[in-house]
């Protein structure tokens, strides 16, 4: 027998028609869509719009993973569940960290062979995308204009409507800390969650509170060191989107009517938790 060769164990299951009721791999998957899914548009078909493709399609399943998680960790906040919250958010960091790798795929890609068939997206753009856009309101930063992109589908406008609607991520952490004692500023408390979070002084001595006494309120410091972790990785992810558009187009307009480069810099000057960050001062 080739040593190279490995025969099948008596007990794998070969037999996968459908009057077996046996489920294989790829059904379970549904990998006979998945893998049809990829579509390029140009003609002739050029090679690298299938990476440019794929590359945009698995950042939007991790951003889908991304959204599951910060609602169900929002949820455990709302119920004091905090240290299942702290378990999901961990898990966050990790596919922040993945979507980051991605971008040094997607360089490979050289300008001028990303011009051969970027006419093809005409007014698509990743600025369009909704799963991206439902992170940053579930984030805090929410802002109701971005509905009006999305008025032409009702399962994304949907979604992101449902997410202006819903108290953010950092509105149950500090629903959170109120329920156990913490001063947090009642302005906070009963805001309007549909309007983005804006930098608030009364909250900064609250955070500061926890920051000096982690011996009492360890999980709390924990999380707020989460979220930061959290913004950091999302600033990051936004920094090699940067540049990654910037080696490839440098500073032409984007696709979808945006001034490419300079609106994507503009982003970095984004935040979620800007007391997390201010604490540190106060400290």
């Amino acid at each position: 027998m080739n040593d190279s060769t490995r025969p099948l164990e008596e007990g794998i299951v070969r037999d996968f028609a459908e009057d077996t009721g046996n489920l294989s791999y790829g059904r379970y998957l549904r990998l006979d869509r998945i893998l049809d899914a990829q579509q390029p548009r140009s003609r002739p078909e050029h090679h690298d719009e299938m990476l440019f493709i794929i590359q945009h399609q698995t950042s939007e399943l991790w951003l889908k993973l991304v959204l599951h998680e910060l609602r169900t960790a929002a949820e455990d906040m709302a119920a004091d569940d905090l240290g299942l919250a702290l378990k999901r958010l961990a898990r966050v960091k990790h596919i922040q960290r993945t979507l980051i790798e991605q971008w040094s795929v997607l360089a490979t890609l050289t300008p001028t062979e990303y011009v051969q068939f970027r006419g093809a997206l005409g007014t698509s753009s990743g600025f369009q995308s909704y799963q991206y856009r439902a992170v940053e309101f579930v984030l805090g930063n929410k802002d109701a204009a971005m509905l009006e992109m999305f008025t032409d589908d009702a399962h994304a406008h949907g979604m992101l409507s449902e997410a202006l609607h819903a108290p953010s991520l950092y509105d149950q952490f500090l629903r959170l800390l109120a329920r156990r004692g913490f001063a947090v500023p009642a302005d906070l408390l009963e805001r309007d969650v549909t309007l983005a979070h804006t930098f608030h002084p009364g909250l900064v001595p609250v955070l500061a509170e926890a920051y000096a006494d982690t011996e009492h309120h360890w999980d709390v410091y924990e999380a707020c060191e989460q979220l930061v972790d959290i913004e950091e990785n999302f600033q990051l992810w936004r920094f090699r989107h940067l540049k990654t558009v910037e080696r490839t187009i440098g500073t032409r307009s984007g696709t979808g009517g945006s001034s490419g480069r300079d609106f994507l810099r503009r982003a970095l000057e984004l935040t979620f938790f800007p007391e997390l960050y201010a604490v540190r001062t106060a400290l």
